[in-house]
């Protein structure tokens, strides 16, 4: 259909109609470096909006406000955690080095919710590894990935 055809009132429906995104109940625990990621996201997004609203387009307007209000939302309740320099057991910030039974070794860095990417070992504190890693020290055993590992090491 041609843009010719569309009445305001139904961009501006559209625009209404982006759903918010889900606040995690849990509390919002950031590193240094997951700040720094909140505050780089808010910055991109003031940008974005900027350049939607100068082009006048509602839908990229209403996204981007979305974003604009997760993130904002996340930076106000964002709780910083420093790194303990020595720790002595799993905590929020920790790097944690695992060894299985099969030889293999995988570290793991208990993170915030949004700074989470496991695919670079940075998991959820929130997570079901991240939860069963919490609290243990140093040669103890916990079940992770469905198998026994050992605590072998943690890194600030």
């Amino acid at each position: 259909m041609s843009r010719a055809f569309v009445r305001e009132s139904d961009q501006d429906a559209a625009a209404d109609n982006v759903p918010e995104r889900i606040v995690s109940p849990h509390p919002n625990l950031v590193t240094p470096q997951g700040l720094k990621q909140i505050d780089e996201q808010i910055r991109a997004l003031e940008a974005e909006r900027q350049a939607a609203r100068s082009e006048s387009d509602p839908s990229a307007t209403a996204r981007v406000a979305r974003e604009l209000r997760y993130w904002s939302q996340r930076r106000a309740t964002a709780r910083l955690v420093e790194p303990l320099p020595q720790p002595d057991a799993v905590r929020f910030g920790v790097e944690v080095k695992l060894g299985f039974e099969d030889g293999t070794e995988r570290t793991f860095r208990l993170v915030g919710e949004d700074e989470a990417d496991p695919g670079r070992g940075l998991i959820s504190w929130v997570s079901p590894i991240g939860a069963a890693l919490m609290g243990h020290e140093p040669g103890d055993t916990v079940n992770v990935l469905d198998k026994p590992a050992e605590i072998v090491e943690l890194r600030s």
